[in-house]
């Protein structure tokens, strides 16, 4: 009988993503409302988020943490916003302002127009598909995050936020060479503690 294999990195990477998600997916409509407005109280506590002149944010699609209302806030404080499209190279972040029109992009997202130019936020608001309490998240598997932030970081600290829910919170996420901690998470019970190690 030929002995198990044990598990590849991305093998179980791909498994916690799954169980996170559909903890995510099982949330009622009302839950994931009130969490995305509970989410955009706490994250303007984040120091430096408030003041940061640019902050990337996302457009959040299928059971995400709705970022808009954070989005809102940030806008009522005379902050700009990017959003992030999708391109070969990876992302490039285009402002978007209060009832512009989005396109659709890869994945199912909404983008500004390509027409607009690329900016480089100081701050992002990261999506996740899980997290765990070190600060290292599981994206959705294609590394757009991991890149855009070591890219941006070459230009100067970018501060990085992870919204999410808190059931989207696993014990642990063995990092890679490649995978860059958050600087903070935050959830609808408010921020996350963190262990640095």
């Amino acid at each position: 009988m030929a002995p198990h294999s044990s598990p590849s990195m991305s093998e179980m990477k791909s498994e916690l993503r799954r169980a996170a998600l559909a903890r995510r997916d099982a949330l009622d409509p009302h839950q994931r409302e009130e969490g995305g407005l509970s989410v955009a109280g706490h994250a303007l506590a984040v120091p430096g988020l408030a003041d940061a002149p640019l902050v990337g944010a996302f457009w959040p699609i299928r059971s995400e943490i709705d970022p808009r209302p954070l989005i809102e806030r940030l806008f009522a404080l005379g902050r700009r916003v990017a959003l992030p499209k999708v391109t070969p190279d990876g992302l490039v972040f285009r402002e978007w302002k209060a009832g512009e029109a989005l396109v659709p992009g890869s994945f199912g997202l909404s983008e500004p127009r390509d027409d607009l130019p690329p900016l480089d936020p100081t701050a992002l608001i990261v999506p996740l598909a899980a997290f765990d309490r070190t600060g290292q998240r599981i994206g959705y598997g294609r590394g757009y995050y991991d890149r855009a932030i070591a890219r941006l970081s070459r230009n100067g600290p970018v501060l990085t936020v992870g919204i999410a829910f808190s059931v989207q919170e696993v014990e642990t996420v063995s990092a890679e060479p490649h995978d860059r901690p958050l600087d903070h998470i935050v959830t609808e019970g408010g921020p996350v503690p963190l262990r640095r190690t």
